[in-house]
């Protein structure tokens, strides 16, 4: 055969799926390109090069922060806004600089030795935060040279050995998905995809790539189907026609009320990070609003003392709810959502540092400014107040006491206010052992948290992604427990995870007797759908909960 006729094998090659989805297009290689070579100037012309390319940096993330429409999003950005910002960060590539360095090579050395100190770090969240780094530095480094990153085609197949999150923001991934040789279930660019529906598989087999230009992306079993033959361009187009129809489905079960086959009434309410994605959802698709995440709208220590914004941005969602529930968690800052000046530095794990409630109580001022714009708010309708992170009950006693003192300073001073609800997160497992005794109005399980807490397992480890199975009996159990409980003592529990958005967890979670499921803005089709399948058969003169085949 000459070398114009012949075809390129069929190769597949697995993959850990994070985001479901199928996709089918060119394939695109993102490589680590050379930056171009050019003459150094003086030390104060790399200098001033250097903070030059800082500033388009910045300006180039802000950018993409204006652009995007997600919470979280913003906030992966923000946190490189931040670190740039940092002269711990950028001042050992100015005294390169100074010492004889163009304004490149006194970056990158900069940066490679902070990048080092991330990856080899002995706790996992600073592991992941390597990525970031090394988008930062190349970020500077296009800026510096005058270089620009790869385009990307829209509706790509990438493949990449991982892929930071300003990069995968800047990409048109309309029918397109990526696969990672490295990353994790858990890292930014995983979460992203999975809020904007974009397939990808992470940890996937490496192999010689030259050859093929084609590729399918089965991101529902962790598969990448490069050059694909005949009978597997078929079955996708098979699974891609019986997707459609199942976004059909989820559609039709989007605008109605979420009941078992058996008949049984089941609350599906949403989670939100500032609001601002309310606009356009439909307040009758959900039952109410279960999270709203306020870490993601509280980013600078200007936002934690200013009692108008906040104020302003609850009353706004309650106005949207229209008098269905609204659950507002505080401050849950720390780990892997840190806030400048405000959350600790350098802990050995974050995760399991001063985070949460912990942190509100070590800043009262702070706490006490949330808890006024919160029962300020309370005025216009039914809101509750999540704490997370809490251990002990002298934690949600001791906000309880603040929030009575600041609602009954807020009547002295006849400003109009109502005293919310106040509940706990159970997300540590100390908690959900011990939930009885806990004075607390409502609980609302934090899946996500609980799951790396139970397992010993760093949520954005790749390794130990097996581990983390939120089926397992161990997290189920748990569930079990507090569930039990409300029940028999009359108190509300939901779940707000991603468990619950999750429609392979669904089942389960009505099998352990939960009947408040608050989701992903993007699931509530989906899990509805589900809840609609799951069926009750009655035994023995009892009722007994099944899953649907």
């Amino acid at each position: 055969m000459t070398g114009s006729s012949r075809k390129t094998a069929t190769l597949r090659l697995n993959g850990t799926p994070v985001s479901a989805g199928l996709a089918r297009g060119a394939l695109v290689v993102l490589e680590e390109r050379a930056h171009t070579r050019r003459d150094r100037g003086s030390p104060q012309q790399e200098a001033a090069l250097l903070e030059r390319a800082l500033n388009d940096a910045r300006n180039d993330l802000a950018d993409l922060m204006a652009r995007t429409e997600d919470a979280d999003a913003e906030a992966i950005l923000a946190f490189q806004v931040a670190m740039l910002e940092d002269e711990v960060v950028t001042a050992p590539a100015f005294s390169a600089i100074e010492r004889g360095a163009s304004a490149e090579e006194g970056w990158r050395q900069s940066m490679e030795i902070q990048i080092k100190e991330y990856h080899e770090a002995e706790d996992l969240y600073f592991r992941a935060r390597a990525a970031d780094m090394r988008d930062m530095r190349d970020r500077v480094l296009r800026r510096v040279t005058g270089t620009a990153a790869a385009a990307v085609p829209a509706g790509s197949i990438i493949v990449a050995t991982d892929l930071p999150p300003s990069r995968f923001l800047e990409i048109d991934w309309d029918g397109g998905g990526a696969a990672l040789l490295e990353g994790s279930p858990n890292s930014h660019v995983s979460m992203l995809a999975r809020a904007r529906g974009v397939p990808m598989i992470v940890g996937m087999e490496s192999a010689p790539l030259d050859g093929h230009g084609e590729a399918i992306l089965d991101a529902e079993n962790g598969m990448l189907v490069l050059s694909p033959d005949r009978a597997a361009t078929v079955e996708f187009t098979t699974r891609q026609q019986a997707a459609e129809l199942a976004r059909a489905e989820e559609a039709r079960h989007l605008a109605l009320p979420a009941v078992t086959a058996s008949g049984e009434r089941v609350q599906v309410l949403m989670n939100v990070a500032d609001g601002s994605e309310l606009e356009k959802i439909d307040p009758q698709h959900c039952d109410g609003i279960g999270l709203v995440r306020t870490e993601l709208l509280l980013r600078t220590q200007d936002d934690l003392a200013d009692e108008e914004k906040q104020y302003n941005t609850y009353r706004r969602i309650m106005e949207w709810a229209g008098g269905k529930p609204v659950t507002i968690r505080t401050l849950d800052a720390g780990g892997d959502k840190p806030i400048p000046g405000y959350t600790v530095d350098g802990e050995a794990n974050p995760f399991l540092g001063v985070r949460g409630v912990r942190l509100s109580l070590l800043h009262p001022e702070v706490l006490t400014t949330q808890l006024r714009a919160l029962a300020r708010a309370a005025a216009h309708g039914p809101l509750k107040v999540m704490v997370p992170m809490v251990t002990g009950p002298r934690e949600l006693d001791h906000v309880r006491s603040l929030l009575e003192a600041t609602v009954s300073n807020l009547r002295h001073a006849r400003i109009p206010c109502a005293m919310p609800a106040l509940g706990i997160m159970v997300e540590v497992p100390a908690v959900a052992v011990t939930i009885d005794l806990f004075d607390a109005e409502f609980y609302s399980i934090g899946s996500n948290d609980l799951i790396q807490y139970v397992t010993a397992c760093s949520r954005d480890s790749g390794r130990l992604s097996a581990l983390q199975d939120p089926l397992q009996p161990a997290v189920l159990r748990l569930i079990h427990k507090v569930v039990d409980h409300a029940t028999k003592h009359g108190i509300d529990v939901s779940l707000c995870g991603d468990m619950a958005s999750d429609v392979r967890c669904v089942p389960a979670l009505l099998d352990v007797g939960l009947r408040c499921l608050s989701v992903a803005p993007a699931a509530l089709g989906r899990v509805k759908g589900s809840i609609a399948r799951y069926k009750t058969a009655v035994t023995g003169g009892q009722a007994r909960e099944t899953r649907s085949a």
